[in-house]
């Protein structure tokens, strides 16, 4: 493995160039299996016969495991070597992506979205605390980290344009077969480009029950969410589950403060702006991720697009994204993170606020795509510096962790904005609907609230990444942990 004096160097190599499109190739995977399923759903529901409440598994199952298993796919990677812990969940997202296209049930069919979650689980923490200490900081971890983001927005917005087609193509099948030759790829590209960072002294204990605590924890924390919207959120069901899984979570908290060998060492939260910058991204995927659920049903519903065409919408919103990650990166060492969080989280916000003013008779040029691209701007610019402020100061034992960390935060985020937008826009559909409106017309009318409210979740991040770290990426960050 290259020293750190060599590592600000190392993308100006062959090697280091292929190890960064390496590790933002399994960031693509993991993130796109979010969402390429989502166009597929109407197909799959209509070939094997699933009901509603059956066919949300098929997306909630893989944010059930993927958020839930998220923390402890970090700390085995940080205790048993990244490689292999990447390696053990390319397997698991490989095969399990081959079963779910195989699949003529409904059983079948969410076991396998599960175990994608699993492997996605372990793969992503393991990729992200791999890229952080392979680039040190510097300007090769600001590029890193700027191609790393933009390859996970990208992620979001192509998955609905690859599923569309997949689905209007050869079939919903697709959506899950396509993972699998790239996991083969992924799986020969690792030994030979990433060394074995097995540690050879010792690794401490591993805290059973932190684990299990966290794990139950937010796994039931993610299933309350996306159950919330069917049962209500005032419905003993849901109250139950959320109430459970804040019990553990305390209990949890309270352990890793008194156990010898923390599956979360607290201590990781003096490093300073870490927290913020987990909330900031916990509060920003809020109103990102349930955009593209909200405004893929409004064009599909409202204005009639197919899967294809819902996919082609979300082009110029990549192609945007991509090039604010660009210029963000070389932002970085001049303006430092925190102002390029607090201007992306302003300019999400004002994206989503155009958004709300959609009409059920729009078009997508004039209702639609400014709203989109001033949104894709700020997006850009938020998820590469958030994750730059998330990393910096973390020292390589614990990277595994911060890349867990950050990732939980996203997860969770995303399954709170999807329940909490989707209960307004149904009430407020439903309260349409009883005064007489057109099924479209009061469908627009919730959606409109959603995204207004999903403005306002965005600008509530631009405060909170006022606490961020302002990391430039310096040579050698030292950690720095708050006084107060």
């Amino acid at each position: 493995m290259r020293s750190p004096a060599e590592s600000p160097a190392l993308l100006a190599t062959r090697r280091g160039k292929l190890v960064l499109a390496l590790l933002c190739t399994i960031a693509f995977l993991d993130f796109v299996d979010g969402s390429i399923v989502n166009v597929a759903l109407p197909a799959m529901q209509r070939d094997l016969g699933l009901d509603v409440s059956t066919l949300q598994w098929v997306t909630s199952g893989y944010m059930l495991t993927y958020g839930g298993l998220m923390l402890l796919g970090g700390r085995l990677a940080d205790l048993l070597g990244r490689r292999r812990v990447l390696l053990a969940g390319t397997v698991l997202l490989g095969v399990s992506a081959a079963v779910g296209g195989l699949a003529h049930g409904s059983e079948l069919l969410i076991g396998a979205r599960l175990a994608q979650g699993v492997g996605a689980a372990l793969m992503l923490p393991a990729a992200l605390s791999t890229l952080t200490t392979t680039f040190r900081e510097g300007p090769d971890r600001d590029i890193a980290l700027s191609v790393w983001g933009g390859a996970a927005g990208l992620a979001s917005a192509a998955g609905v344009l690859l599923g569309g087609a997949l689905t209007q193509g050869p079939g919903w099948r697709w959506v899950f077969y396509v993972n699998t030759p790239v996991c083969l790829l992924v799986l020969i590209a690792v030994p030979a480009l990433l060394p074995d960072d097995r540690r050879d002294g010792p690794r401490g204990g591993f805290d059973v029950l932190g684990t299990a605590l966290a794990t139950s924890g937010l796994m039931l924390l993610v299933y309350g969410l996306v159950q919330a919207p069917e049962y209500g959120w005032d419905d003993a069901r849901t109250l139950a589950l959320l109430g459970a899984a804040l019990v553990l979570l305390i209990a949890f908290v309270v352990n890793e403060s008194r156990t010898r060998d923390p599956l979360v060492p607290l201590s990781i939260f003096r490093i300073r702006g870490l927290a913020a910058a987990n909330l900031t991204y916990l509060t920003i995927a809020a109103g990102m991720l349930a955009m593209f659920f909200v405004l893929t049903l409004y064009l599909q519903s409202v204005l009639g697009y197919t899967e294809l065409e819902t996919g082609v919408a979300y082009l110029p919103f990549s192609l945007c994204l991509a090039a604010a990650a660009g210029v963000t990166q070389k932002l970085l060492a001049r303006t430092g993170t925190r102002p390029l969080i607090v201007g992306g989280s302003v300019l999400m916000g004002a994206g989503l606020i155009w958004l709300s003013r959609i009409p059920v008779d729009g078009s997508f040029a004039a209702d639609v795509l400014p709203g989109m691209l001033i949104m894709a701007f700020g997006a850009g610019a938020v998820f590469v510096a958030t994750t730059a402020a998330a990393n910096a100061g973390v020292p390589p034992e614990q990277a595994g962790l911060a890349a867990a960390l950050l990732n939980t935060a996203q997860q969770i985020g995303g399954a709170l904005g999807i329940a909490i937008l989707t209960a307004v826009a149904t009430a407020r559909t439903a309260d349409r609907i009883a005064a007489g409106e057109s099924a479209a017309a009061a469908m627009t009318s919730g959606f409109r609230l959603a995204l207004l409210l999903g403005g306002l979740i965005a600008l509530a991040a631009a405060l909170i990444a006022t606490r961020t770290a302002d990391s430039r990426g310096e040579q050698g960050e030292p950690v720095r942990a708050t006084t107060g």
